[in-house]
């Protein structure tokens, strides 16, 4: 096994389809090296009746289908880097009442009830590189993202977090990644305000540039 040390990332063990170039600190990962995991709202309710104005506020009405703040920074992601999607859904979907999702998450919290979920990565051992990619929920990951991180052992995997936020940063988000994947690399990841999504595409863009992952 053999590992470089680079300027960004520290140290990555070098493994079979995923190539490090040395010379400039890039990160290149194959497609099937890369899973962009992603939780929404969106996709989590129910969105055949009405939405109301704070839901709406969280989810875009493209082409006639609501996306998600998240999956739209999670598609931003995939055009840039490559890699697969991979959409983290629950069994019992939230309310499309802002407030009754919000009772709900908070009794989730106090009762430290993560949800089941319906989604599942078959082949996570294939990758290497994982993007998470999230909303701020109660100042911390929403619950069903610590079912994700339960499921799944990321030892020597990096973890690139990217979430939407009010006002809370991602700083405690990371603390909860870090302390639930210890044996995996975290990066810091950045904040991207909800109300200026659609407005962010540059952003993510140019962080991704920053931290040298490419193609």
């Amino acid at each position: 096994m053999c590992k470089t040390v680079f300027s960004l990332l520290l140290s990555f063990s070098c493994v079979t389809g995923f190539v490090m170039a040395q010379a400039n600190g890039e990160i290149k990962g194959n497609d099937n090296s890369i899973l962009i995991a992603y939780f929404s709202r969106a996709g989590n309710i129910d969105m055949s009746g009405s939405v109301d104005a704070t839901t709406a506020a969280s989810v875009n009405l493209l082409n006639g289908k609501y996306v998600g703040n998240a999956e739209l920074m999670a598609q931003w992601i995939q055009e840039e880097v490559g890699g697969d999607l991979f959409f983290i859904k629950t069994v019992e979907p939230y309310s499309a009442n802002y407030d009754e999702t919000v009772k709900r998450v908070e009794d989730e919290n106090r009762r430290n009830i993560h949800p089941a979920l319906s989604s599942h990565v078959v082949n996570m051992q294939e990758y290497h590189i994982i993007f998470l990619v999230y909303p701020i929920w109660a100042y911390d990951l929403p619950v069903a993202m610590y079912t994700f991180l339960e499921e799944y052992d990321l030892s020597g995997k990096t973890i690139i977090p990217i979430c939407t936020s009010g006002a809370t940063s991602i700083s405690r988000t990371i603390e909860t990644i870090k302390r639930m994947e210890p044996e995996a690399k975290v990066l810091e990841g950045i904040t991207v305000n909800h109300n200026q999504v659609l407005r962010s595409k540059n952003t993510v863009i140019s962080w991704l540039k920053k931290i040298e992952i490419v193609k």
